[in-house]
């Protein structure tokens, strides 16, 4: 299973370095045909979208979420940091570590 990225051009830049594919969704016709393309192919696993990204398709990303196995779709906050009563990347970590990161 492969790893995609939708995102804004600076998070998928640094993805792209890690050998990710991705896409670059700056609006919501950008973002759902991503995560069309995406969830459409055989070998995808996790797709990892911005925050931004998914806001701006909210209904699709849960429509796959809550009738789909694979992908698994992962939110990530983008360069601007979190959205408004979201947690941050370093809580994120902090959480799935269980040690404090400073």
């Amino acid at each position: 299973m492969k790893f995609y990225c939708i995102a804004d051009e600076d998070t998928a830049r640094g993805f792209r370095l890690a050998g990710i594919s991705t896409r670059v969704a700056a609006t919501a016709e950008e973002a759902r045909s991503a995560i069309d393309e995406m969830a459409g192919l055989p070998d995808c696993g996790v797709i990892i979208i911005t925050e931004r990204a998914a806001a701006l398709i909210r209904s699709q990303v849960d429509m796959i979420r809550l009738e789909r196995d694979r992908p698994l779709i992962v939110e990530i906050p983008g360069p601007e940091g979190p959205l408004p009563g979201r947690k941050s990347l370093r809580e994120f970590v902090e959480e799935a570590v269980g040690v404090s990161v400073c």
